[in-house]
C-alpha cells in the first residue's frame, strides 16, 4: 500500500469514527447510557453496526469515547478563551459568556454531561473521575490563576476564586433547568426577560458590576465582551408568552 493510500484510509476511517461518535452524542444525549440503542447510532451514522464495535469495542466504550470527545471540546473553547490576550478580568468574563453560549446552545452537550454527573454522584460513573483528573483538573487550576492574578492586579475584588466559578457557572445552568417553569411562575408580560439574549446581556453586566473594584471599568468591559461576541443561535425550548397567556386562561 502506498503512503497516499494510507493517507487516504487514514482520513475515511477518522471521518467515520467522527460520524459515529457525532450519532452517538445525539443519541446519549436524548437517551441516556441504558436507552440509547446502538441500533440507532448506526444508522444515524450511516454505517454499517460492525463498525460501532470494530472502533469502538462495545456500548460503554462508545459512550465513554463520546463523553471524552464532548469533554475535551468543552475543555479546548475554555482555554481558548481564557488565553486571548486580554486583562484577567476580561479572560474572565470571556470565559463566563462562553458557558453561557455552551449551555444554552449546544444542548447535546450539556445533556450528556449532566446525565453523566448524576451517574457519577450515583457511584455508577467509571469516566467522570479520570475526565476530572485529566481534563478538568488543570481548567481549574488554569481558572484559578487568572482569577488570583486579577485579585493581583487590583482589577478584581478581593474574592474566594472557587465561589466565582459557582457564581458565575452555576448560575448559567441553574438558567437554563429553571426558565421553563420561570416562564409559567412569572407574569406574561414579563416572561421575555426570559429570553437567551435577555439573560445573556445581563449574566455579564451582572459580573463586571459585581466583581470588579471599578464597576464602571467591570460594566463597560462587560458591554465590550458582548459586542465582540456575537451571540450563538440558541433553540428557544421554552413555552412562547402568548401561548402561555392561552394556558393561563383557560
Amino acid at each position: 500500500m502506498t503512503e497516499k493510500s494510507q493517507n487516504e484510509e487514514t482520513d475515511r476511517a477518522d471521518r467515520t469514527r467522527k460520524k459515529i461518535l457525532g450519532a452517538a452524542i445525539h443519541q446519549f444525549s436524548r437517551h441516556g447510557l441504558a436507552g440509547a440503542r446502538t441500533d440507532a447510532i448506526a444508522q444515524a451514522a450511516k454505517v454499517n453496526k460492525a463498525l460501532l464495535y470494530y472502533y469502538f469495542g462495545n456500548k460503554n466504550g462508545l459512550y465513554s469515547a463520546a463523553l471524552e470527545d464532548v469533554a475535551n471540546k468543552i475543555a479546548e473553547s475554555s482555554i481558548a478563551a481564557l488565553e486571548s490576550g486580554v486583562t484577567a478580568g476580561e479572560s474572565l468574563l470571556r470565559l463566563a459568556l462562553n458557558h453561557f453560549d455552551r449551555v444554552c446552545s449546544q444542548h447535546e452537550f450539556q445533556n450528556l454531561m449532566q446525565q453523566e454527573m448524576v451517574r457519577f454522584h450515583r457511584g455508577q460513573s467509571d469516566i467522570m473521575p479520570m475526565l476530572a483528573r485529566s481534563l478538568y483538573r488543570p481548567l481549574l487550576k488554569r481558572m484559578q490563576a487568572v482569577i488570583e492574578e486579577g485579585i493581583g492586579t487590583g482589577e478584581l475584588c478581593e474574592i474566594d476564586w472557587l465561589q466565582v466559578l459557582y457564581s458565575s457557572f452555576g448560575a448559567n445552568i441553574m438558567y437554563r433547568l429553571s426558565a421553563p417553569m420561570m416562564r409559567v411562575a412569572l407574569p406574561v408580560e414579563t416572561t421575555d426577560r426570559l429570553a437567551p439574549d435577555v439573560r445573556r446581556k445581563a449574566a455579564l453586566e451582572v459580573l463586571g458590576q459585581c466583581l470588579f473594584s471599578d464597576r464602571n471599568h467591570g460594566l463597560k468591559l462587560a458591554q465590550h465582551v458582548l459586542a465582540s461576541s456575537p451571540s450563538p443561535t440558541v433553540k428557544e425550548t421554552t413555552p412562547k408568552s402568548k401561548e402561555l397567556a392561552v394556558r393561563r386562561s383557560r
